[in-house]
Order: structure tokens, then sequence, then C-alpha cells
């Protein structure tokens, strides 16, 4: 294999900018194109991709590193070679889109550069300026996802108007001249190109400082201008909450609560008890990625503390967020934690329920105490299992299924296979009735979407599956057309991936149904969580011996208690009890499967 370095390319016109979070390790496989590093100028955030894919050997940049075109972020073997790199004192040619968009076709540069400011008569002797999108490099239809001003206000010249993001990197745009804002022609949402007009301001048409670089603005910025970093999201992420859609990372689908009822992101909905600030003027420093995480979560990030370096908000900020929230306490209430019990019970917000602050207990001065960090997969899903369960009206239906019968059957078969080395789970049997049960009422095989029901034309059950790390949710797809014997032997495949964590993000997405299964544990009966955005989810327990009256006596009969969680926004109690006892028709004579 051959070993790769992997520079930094063309990032614009910026000398240097600082390495503010690393996404990879050595060790780890990348692919061609992936991110690499994050690094952040005075006004944009940028993801570094990768040029090759490969192994990462090396990592020879570190947090708070000063890197610049060329320098060289870390090293790979890769199977192909790398291409030459040109030496960095050579003289580069002139740049242009063409060369820039070769470069670096992921990176774009921060939109410091101001546009010539176009000046108009207006009535009353005022000057109308028009301001234009500058120059943002080689992208196209760019999103505008925060407003920084509204009509009225007084703009000085570089004062940043709005944010707009491409696929890896967020910027500001600048104003090009000082005026008072008279109106503002773009709103979230819209898409921009150079040229595109932005304003319309009451002033007198200034144009930028002659010592301010024209296309970093550091020279001589004006003091008005917010300096932390603009948000910024994924790739292709846009200001529009997203739809109800199957996840794409990991962590979208990791399992909780010890029975699989993760979190899938949900369309975006406004957490229900935090206090939105005033804006401050100033733009929230966090990463590309931190800003899209809480765009998934409904974070407003203004309104979090950040922890990291210099005020910057991290990951873990987030989610620190998210649990006070969820636990009832705003982000005011937060930072008066210490003040007394009543002043808490006293506040007016009802979203916050008047709760009091999570008690902080010095726990050491009972006895000896040993403190462990939580898992990475109970962090990812904590916030997720919070949120499913405060915007999710849940209602719970027990029912018990008579599966003598069919537990017979299962054992029978074991022993016939017995030399196939396949063997048969209840779950793989509850898998196939689920099927039969969503065909047979299909609000159950739904996710909402607004005002509407996505009604899915598939069936993928996702499972609870226990591992060394906490619980994760592998899915089985198209289990509609797949038989017991082949649903057992792919959910032995998924158990063990999951085991060995190598489940990746297809094996954990597109689930419309989740069955958590307590059956080789034990419990009685338990209340699931809700896999948003899925509607429902079947919680199985041990199976127990019990005599059941026929009519004339009582006869031992092996019961398989169920609860079934439902959003009750969907689905009514008629529905569920419907389904219950639809599915224990079906477990107790598995011959109305085939029906």
């Amino acid at each position: 294999m051959a070993a790769v370095e992997i520079q930094v390319p063309d990032i614009g016109d910026f000398d240097e900018v600082t390495v503010i979070e690393l996404l990879v390790k050595p060790g780890d496989t990348v692919k061609a194109d992936q991110s690499l590093i994050t690094v952040e100028s005075d006004k944009a955030s940028m993801e570094i991709p990768s040029s090759q894919g490969g192994v990462i050997k090396a990592v020879l940049v570190k947090l708070g590193d000063k890197v610049k075109q060329g320098s060289v972020v870390l090293t790979l073997e890769s199977d192909t070679a790398a291409p030459a790199a040109a030496p960095a004192s050579e003289k580069k040619p002139a740049e242009t889109p063409v060369n820039r968009a070769q470069a670096a076709p992921e990176i774009i540069a921060t939109a410091t550069a101001t546009a010539p400011a176009v000046a108009k008569p207006a009535s009353g002797g005022a000057t109308a300026i028009e301001v234009r999108v500058p120059d943002i490099g080689d992208f196209k239809d760019v999103s505008v996802i925060e407003v920084l001003v509204k009509p009225g206000d007084a703009i000085k010249a570089e004062q940043s108007l709005i944010t707009v993001e491409s696929d890896k990197a967020s910027m500001e745009i600048p104003s090009s001249a000082a005026g008072v804002l008279k109106e503002l022609k773009v709103k979230l949402g819209d898409v921009v190109n150079i040229g595109d007009l932005l304003a319309v301001l009451e002033g007198v048409a200034t144009s930028p400082s002659p010592q301010a670089s024209p296309a970093s603005g550091r020279g001589s910025e004006s003091p008005a201008a917010p300096t932390s970093s603009s948000p910024s999201g994924g790739p292709g992420e846009s200001p529009v909450a997203p739809t109800p859609s199957t996840p794409s990372t990991p962590s979208a689908a990791f399992a909780g609560e010890g029975q699989g009822e993760g979190g899938r992101t949900p369309p975006t909905a406004a957490l229900p008890a935090h206090e939105p600030t005033s804006p401050t003027g100033q733009l929230p420093h966090a990463s590309p990625s931190v800003r899209k995480f809480a765009r998934e979560l409904g974070v407003p990030l203004a309104e979090v503390q950040g922890q990291g370096p210099k005020g910057r908000i991290t990951q873990d900020d987030v989610q620190a967020f998210t649990r006070s929230v969820m636990s009832g306490a705003t982000s005011t209430q937060a930072q008066a934690a210490k003040a007394p019990p009543a002043a808490a019970a006293a506040s007016p917000s009802g979203a916050g329920l008047n709760l009091l602050p999570w008690p902080k207990i010095d726990f050491t001065k009972f006895g000896p105490v040993e403190r462990k960090d939580l898992s990475r997969i109970k962090k990812i899903s904590g916030a997720n299992l919070h949120r499913n369960w405060v915007m999710i009206p849940h209602v719970t239906n027990h029912d018990n299924a008579d599966v003598t019968e069919l537990e017979a059957f299962r054992v029978q078969l074991n022993k016939e296979n017995e030399k196939a080395g396949i063997k048969l789970t209840m779950l793989a049997f509850a898998i196939k009735a689920c099927v039969a049960a969503l065909k047979k009422f299909p609000d159950f095989n739904t996710s909402l979407d607004g005002d509407q029901l996505v009604y899915k034309q598939y069936f993928h059950i996702g499972f609870a599956a226990d591992t060394p790390n906490g619980l994760m949710v592998p899915v089985l797809k198209d289990a509609d057309k797949k038989g017991v014997m082949q649903i057992s032997s792919e959910m032995a495949e998924l158990s063990k991936k999951a085991r060995e964590g190598k489940l990746g993000p297809a094996d954990m997405s597109g689930a419309c149904f989740s069955i958590s299964s307590l059956g080789g544990i034990g419990g009685r009966y338990f209340h699931p969580i809700i896999n948003a955005p899925e509607v429902a989810i079947l919680g199985l327990s041990k199976s127990l011996m019990e005599p059941v009256w026929n009519g004339s006596e009582f006869k031992p009969r092996l019961m398989l208690p169920m609860s079934l969680s439902y959003d009750h926004r969907v689905i009514d109690g008629a529905s569920a009890a419907r389904f219950n006892v639809y599915l224990g028709q079906i477990l107790a004579d598995f011959r109305r499967v085939l029906l």
C-alpha cells in the first residue's frame, strides 16, 4: 500500500485557519471526500475533506493548530498513489473559478469580499443603496440559514447581514455600505447566488476600506461585525426542518431504556421547555457538525453555554442543554440553579411546568463513590429518548398471547434443524406475525409528517439487540418477503455485528415498526418508548405457564405478555386493542399468517 500525505486544499484567501475539531483518528478507514478536520477563520467554519480513501496512519495536527493551504493534515495508507502535490513555494496561476473548483471542490471560502454598492437617488434627498451578494467562490444556490438584521437597523460597512451555507461551510455576507436598512430582499430558506439583491439601504454609499483585504476583510473589520463563527451544517443541510426520514447516522437508531426505544430523527420541533432569548448581535460559536446536530434536535444554539476553548459550543454542551430542558429547567433557570426553591417554583413559564432545578448533591459526604462516564451509545440515545417520551403522547395496551402450540412447533423445528446450525427464536415468529398485523392495520405502518400521514409500502422491522456497549436497534429489511428461517438467520447475523460494533448506518435505518423483547430475561409487562418517527412499538416479556379456563376446565397454557405502545395522535385505543388481539390470534395459530 502507498503512503499518502493529505494536505489542506485551496481554502480561499486565508493565510492560516485554526483546527477546532478532529473528526478521525489513527486506524480509521476513510473514504475519498470524507471530512477529516474542522477549521475556522474569522467568519467561516469549514470541514477539510480527504482527497483519497485509505487507512489513517497518523494525524499530524491537533486542536488549536494553525494550518494553511499545503499543510499536511495526516498520512494514510492507500491502494492508489497520491497525485503529486505542487510545492508550496511555487507561484500559483491567477485564481479563476475553474482553478478553485479543481483545487477544492468540497470547500468554499468565506464571503467577506464585498460587492460594489449601487447608489440610486431616492425621494426626500436620501440615497438608496443596493447591496448584492459578492463573489462567494464557485458555488451556486447557497441557502440563507440566518438573517442577522431587520428593516430599520443602522448598518455599518462590513457588518454581516445574513449567513448562508453550502455543503460543508457557512459564511456571513457583509454589507458593502453603511446606512439604514430600508428593505430586506431575502428570508430564511431562500437560495442566493453572486449578484443577487440582498437589501436596500438609505444613506451614503461607501466602499470597503482600502486597507482591508478584498477577500478576507480582516484588515479593518468594523467593530460592529460579529466575531464568532457563523452557523454551519453538514452536507446538503438546509435551514428547513427535515421531514420524517430514516436516519443517516448510527446515532439516530440507537436504543434506550433497555428495550430498543431509541430515537431516529423526527421532524425538528421546538423543545418544550426553553426560554428564547433576544438576539445578541453575535452568532453562536460552534463547528458545522455541532450545528447540524443541534438543528436535528431543535436546540437553539444561542441559548447554549459553550464549555470549549473561547466559549466554543461542543456536542456535549448541546446534549447537556437538551437534558436540562427535558428536566424542566430553562436556560435562565439553569443559570439560577442556586436560587432559593421558592424563586424557581414561581417561574411564570408554563412550558417549563415550574419544576425545580435538578438537585446538585455531593454524594461523597454520604460515603465512598466511583464515577464512570456514560457510554457513547447512552449519551447519544438519551436526548432522543427524552424527546420521544415528552413529545409523543404514549399509551400502552397490554395483552397476552397463547403460544403453547407455537412454542412446541419452534422446539420441533430446532431439533430437526440442529445440524444446520439455525436456531429459531420466538422473536422470529413475532416479527413475521407483526408484518401480518401491519398489513391488516396500515395505520401502524405510518409516520406523522405535519398534518399528513406517510403510509409505507415496505415492512422493515427493528429489534433490540443487547451489546456490551448498550442496546442497539438493527433493522431487518423486507420482512414480508422472507420466511421464518431466513429471518432467524439474518437476525443472528445482525446481532453478531451489533455485539462486535460493526453495524453500519444502513443496518440501523429504515424501520417502520420496532420490537423490544425481554423474553430471555424476565418481567411481566413494561412501557416501551416509541422509536420516532415510528408510531408504535411492541414489547415482549417472558412467557409463563398459567391456568387458562377453556369453558369447562382449567388447562396449563404458555402465555406471552405483550405491551404495545402507540402514538395517540395517530392511533386510537380501539385500533390498538384490535391490533394486539389480532397479533395474539396469529401467535396462537400461526397458520393465520398465510391468510
